[in-house]
């Protein structure tokens, strides 16, 4: 049995799996949103609520991805109606997240088109023959300081606002998203005050710092995988150029196995709730690295993808001189 055949056994929807995830998931969001704010002077409730509840802000933004794909519930209809409600907890209008990151899916690995993907990476090439300003923006950009928490404050709350391809993939569905959100804002200032406003989004925001975190380690690893088209192979392009976080069983529950997102990108119809089985059901012929925590973090210093070496890189020490372009890294 060759891989693919392998994952379309995975590949089922069940609505039962889908409505104890959906639903359950809502039941974590709130419940624990409650707690923060009801319990907002004591810190020893209130920061664990929050805490869950901004994990459980990015499990609804993973099961919004799944109806994205149609992989969530049964039917098109249903993932379709469910994605649209999914949408002002997430922050990100249905459609046109959909359609953006159908385009991510079908542009991944490939330098040509390095605009589908989520987090920029400049090639090593690019680096030496870019000017100061370029430089410098750059370096901001994938500070984790920077790229982490403005990451999520921007893609979140302002970008989402009115998202790339809204004129092509529907204006009409961001704007009403961003209407159902202001009456949103509104309920939860009516129920709670400044007060729940501050604590919601507080850890809304905690909530998107986790999920830029995890979009920027799907793709960005040593021996990740970049190629140009003719020599681009869309299978390696979806099982090395993403990964597999190994952060345990818990971790994975908790974010609806987007850490699995090798196997997700090599078939997309396999629902969260079936990846973890999926992937460590996997003959040993077919075995994919696992990326621990501590190599998750060290990634963070990973910036540039060297063409020659293939495998991303540090910013090096100097601008190399002539056509060394292999020059050393930093550590």
């Amino acid at each position: 049995m060759d891989l693919r055949a392998y994952t379309r056994q995975y590949a089922k929807q069940d609505n039962r799996l889908a409505s104890l995830s959906f639903f359950g998931t809502f039941a974590v969001y709130f419940t624990t949103l409650y707690l923060a704010i009801a319990y907002v002077d004591q810190w020893y409730i209130m920061i664990p609520a929050g805490f869950i509840f901004a994990v459980s802000a990015v499990r609804l933004y993973v099961l919004q991805h799944d109806c994205g794909h149609h992989s969530l519930f049964e039917t098109r209809r249903q993932n379709e109606l469910a994605g649209h409600v999914l949408s002002p907890f997430t922050y990100a209008p249905f459609e046109v997240m959909k359609q953006n990151h159908n385009m991510h899916h079908s542009g991944i690995g490939n330098l040509e088109h390095r605009e589908t993907g989520e987090i920029h990476t400049m090639t090593l090439r690019e680096w030496n023959e870019a000017g100061f300003g370029q430089r410098l923006f750059y370096r901001l950009y994938r500070n984790p300081f920077v790229l982490i928490p403005l990451g999520a404050l921007f893609t979140y709350f302002i970008r989402y606002r009115w998202p790339k391809n809204t004129t092509r993939f529907g204006a009409r569905g961001v704007i009403l998203h961003n209407l159902t959100i202001v009456l949103f804002m509104g309920v939860l200032y009516m129920l709670a005050g400044w007060t729940g406003l501050a604590v919601f989004f507080g850890f809304s925001l905690l909530g998107g710092m986790l999920g830029v975190f995890l979009v920027y380690l799907q793709h960005n690893f040593e021996d990740t995988y970049w190629d140009r088209r003719p020599d681009l192979d869309p299978q390696i392009a979806a099982l090395q150029g993403s990964s597999c976080l190994d952060f345990g069983h818990w971790f994975d529950l908790a974010v609806a196995c987007i850490t699995l997102h090798d196997i997700h990108h090599f078939n997309a119809r396999i629902p969260s709730y079936r990846l973890r089985a999926c992937h460590y059901n996997m003959p040993e012929e077919y075995a994919l690295r696992r990326i621990k925590f501590p190599e998750a973090v060290a990634a963070l210093k990973l910036k540039l993808w060297d063409e020659e070496q293939k495998r991303l890189v540090p910013f090096p020490k100097s601008r190399p001189s002539g056509r060394d372009h292999g020059a050393e890294m930093t550590a």
